[in-house]
């Protein structure tokens, strides 16, 4: 009927979109008060976790690699590379990367700031490192090798300025120690000396002294610290370390690059001080037989009273000069050549290096030397981190051996050339001489003291250019790496992110909230509101009753609150569904529900009620026979009711009902259940019924009627066809959702007629419907307008 479709419709606000979120963001609202606690309670924790927790910083330094490869840097010794020290040496910035991260480089870096010792202070809100800051220092007297094993902790307790208490690991107390006092503990003797600047201030506090092994704090750093490029183009490293002391992580990156250059530049010396060394035995050498041949050379023309080689000589020995030449340089070669077999027979091992530059003129030996001496330069490098079966250094063993052979046999076939060639030139000379027949005899002798003379001077001057040449070498030789940007950390810490931590508290707390509703609701199979209902069923919504507010279970007549105005907005809707009703005879309005518990009796007195205060007569009748509750809400003055007078004949109807005594409701009736039957079903079923319902319907204006809930028996069926309109009861919170098909199959088989669902019990704080809610008298302003209205 029309009047149905009026009162299915609902009330909209502007679309369905805006409906669905204002009925999301309602139902979390409503819990705002948790979502503040929550809030609250999570930023106090990360505050508590802030305070507590020690920050750690972040400290960086950047170097650059002379990579050739990459491009590197101009080299500040490009000045001396017309001398050929300088240009073959090229660096790999991966191989860099390797040498930075060597557990050797860092067990140096550790032993030279001694941080395998670390001093704590202990202070109101947590203990903290002091590094530098320390207020005692000690000294050890055990050897390095015995206190870079030690793993222990004790306490230092400062007591005054002049002594402290010693604890030991487990917390026992050691004695009483003077500052300075030599004692002995489980590390050994040592001496505890004060930083007075400190000491005042710290009086009474307590260190705590840690002693780490060297290894283990080696391979800690060594595993904290990040070396990478900065690029694939570049031969620029950038090195990160995180540390809670921002002092501790500088001077380990510092020191790390330090000591890194100070091994590259002990490298790269090492060559040049071998070729040193050589140059000085053999300057020693050659000066000795240098003089030996001066001095033969003066005996020589003492002897024999030469002064001057006469004209013809000159011209005859002229022709024989190039060839003297070419002897004295093919010499020269061969006792070059002779030096380095006798010092390639010296060689026991694969650590010696041979001597570079030494002016062989031999094109094949001079690279043969430099790749040796870059083999055993890369060996000695790589075992400073390794041992001798490393696979590697096995490989560089069988290289450098393979490649010493190779230089021994070249030298060996040198030097039989060198002498096959000085033979040669020899027996041209002699040919040469023999046609000098006046030369006297001492002059040829003369000419061979002579050319010893130059062979040993030629190679005394050479010998001595190289010493010079060496010594610049060693006196100039650049780090592999220069410092773009020493290492340095910002004040501000990297962890604990005090504003990441702080947001993700907060939204933390509205999570927790938020999940839980969600979870409540999602795992809430109850009926809450009229949202459940639409797109579930196609009953006509007549409205919703809100939870009581105040302990009067029937409502006065000046009562204000939302649930009589909820039954106020009930009777003008029934109105609507009752416009066609029986004219000029009683609208009979049943109530029923699925199950018991549902608060129909309520809504039935308090709709009665309600009618009543409107002026017209109206009588509510109890038809719950089986489980009577009418007589819980009014003082009745005998137990006669409905089933007394249609078990008994002769009962007048006039003695069964009796007026509601509460003040204010002159105009309404009751008709109790009475005596609980034996057979409730038939006896709903007798004729009598009907006879009721037509003798009350020319007395009152409105019959209410209480029935019996239609899931469990089926009272309320049997008398359905007595009624007007069905107000059917679901009670919000109480009602399983699945058990809804009940009343929607009701609907739709036409059962109970002119049915519409009454939804009570929901909660007034959420709203009810789309969220407009009652109390005219007692309206309920959002919690954010209270507040604003109460700080302005």
């Amino acid at each position: 009927m029309q009047s149905d479709q009026q009162i299915q419709q609902p009330i909209r606000p502007a679309g369905d979109e805006e409906v669905s979120l204002r009925d999301q963001l309602e139902a979390y609202l409503v819990h705002w008060k948790w979502f503040v606690l929550s809030v609250v309670f999570c930023i106090a924790f990360a505050l508590l976790y802030l305070r507590y927790t020690t920050p750690h910083y972040s400290v960086s330094a950047s170097i650059m690699i002379k990579d050739d490869k990459k491009g590197g840097i101009t080299s500040e010794l490009s000045a001396f590379q017309d001398i050929g020290l300088f240009g073959n040496v090229t660096n790999s910035v991966d191989n860099e990367i390797e040498v930075l991260k060597s557990r050797t480089l860092m067990e140096n870096v550790i032993k030279k700031l001694g941080i395998n010792v670390s001093y704590f202070v202990k202070g109101n809100i947590r203990t903290s490192e002091a590094y530098k800051n320390t207020p005692i220092h000690i000294n050890f007297s055990v050897p390095d090798s015995v206190l870079y094993e030690v793993d222990t902790t004790f306490t230092v307790k400062i007591n005054t300025e002049m002594g402290f208490t010693l604890f030991d690991e487990d917390g026992n107390n050691m004695g009483k120690y003077g500052f300075g006092e030599k004692l002995n503990s489980g590390v050994g003797n040592m001496m505890i000396l004060p930083r007075f600047d400190r000491v005042e201030e710290l009086s009474s506090k307590e260190v705590d002294v840690v002693i780490k092994p060297l290894a283990k704090v080696t391979l800690a750093y060594r595993d904290r610290i990040e070396i990478a490029p900065t690029g694939q183009n570049t031969s620029v490293i950038q090195l990160k370390l995180e540390d809670v002391v921002r002092q501790k992580a500088q001077d380990i990156l510092n020191t790390l690059i330090e000591q890194y250059n100070i091994d590259v530049v002990a490298d790269k010396n090492l060559v040049s001080g071998n070729t040193a060394r050589f140059i000085e035995k053999r300057l020693a050498l050659i000066e000795a037989e240098l003089g030996e041949v001066e001095e033969n050379v003066e005996n020589f023309k003492e002897t024999n009273q030469l002064t001057d080689i006469t004209s013809e000589a000159e011209i005859a020995l002229g022709n024989a000069s190039d060839y003297a030449k070419r002897i004295v340089e093919v010499e020269t070669q061969l006792q070059l050549t002779n030096f380095l077999i006798d010092y390639l027979a010296d060689i026991q091992d694969n650590s010696s290096l041979i001597p570079a530059n030494v002016g062989t003129e031999n094109t094949s030996i001079s690279p043969l030397i430099m790749e040796y001496n870059k083999l055993v330069q890369e060996r000695s490098r790589l075992m400073e981190g390794s041992t001798e079966n490393n696979p590697v250094i096995v490989n560089l063993d069988s290289q450098i051996s393979k490649l010493r052979q190779t230089i021994r046999q070249t030298l060996n076939n040198l030097k039989t050339s060198q002498t096959i060639a000085l033979n040669d030139l020899k027996q041209q000379e002699n040919l040469l001489s023999s046609r000098i027949s006046n030369v006297p005899g001492q002059e040829r002798r003369y000419r061979g003291i002579e050319r010893q003379q130059q062979i040993k001077e030629t190679l005394y001057l050479y010998l001595l250019q190289k010493k010079e040449e060496t010594a610049i070498s060693l006196e100039v030789t650049a780090p592999n790496s220069k410092i773009i940007d020493a290492a340095y950390g910002a004040d501000k810490p990297v962890s604990p992110k005090n504003k990441i931590i702080l947001l993700a508290s907060f939204m933390l707390g509205l999570l927790i909230p938020f999940g839980t509703i969600y979870l409540k609701d999602l795992l809430d199979t109850k009926l809450q509101g009229r949202k459940d209902i639409e797109g579930r069923l196609t009953v006509p919504f007549l409205g919703d009753v809100p939870k009581s507010q105040t302990s009067e279970e029937i409502i006065s007549m000046d009562s204000r609150s939302s649930t009589a105005e909820a039954f106020r907005i009930l009777r003008t809707n029934l109105d609507f569904m009752l416009a066609n009703a029986g004219k000029g005879k009683a609208k009979k309005i049943f109530v029923t529900s699925t199950v018991g518990g549902e608060g129909k009796t309520f809504v039935s007195i308090n709709l009665a009620g309600t009618l009543a205060l409107s002026g017209k007569k109206v009588l509510v009748v109890g038809m719950d026979i089986r489980n009577p509750k009418l007589t819980e809400y009014v003082e009745f003055p005998h137990s006669r009711g409905l089933t007394n007078y249609l078990t008994n004949g002769e009962t007048s109807l006039n003695d069964m009902i009796f007026k509601f005594n509460k003040e204010g409701f002159d105009h309404l009736d009751v008709l109790t259940s009475g005596v609980i039957p034996p057979n409730p079903a038939e006896l709903l079923m007798s004729d009598k019924v009907g006879r009721l319902f037509a003798e009350l319907e020319d007395r009152y204006d409105y019959i209410v009627v209480d029935t019996a809930p239609v899931s469990l028996v089926t009272d309320t069926l049997l008398i359905s066809k007595y009624a007007d309109v069905f107000v059917y009861v679901c009670r919000a919170g109480y009602l399983d959702k699945r058990l809804l098909v009940i009343p929607e199959n009701l609907y739709k088989e036409k059962r109970l007629p002119n049915m519409a669902i009454l939804i009570n019990d929901t909660d007034a704080k959420k709203g009810y419907g789309y969220g407009y809610g009652y109390g005219y008298g007692q309206e309920t302003k959002p919690w954010w307008k209270r507040i604003m209205k109460k700080y302005s």
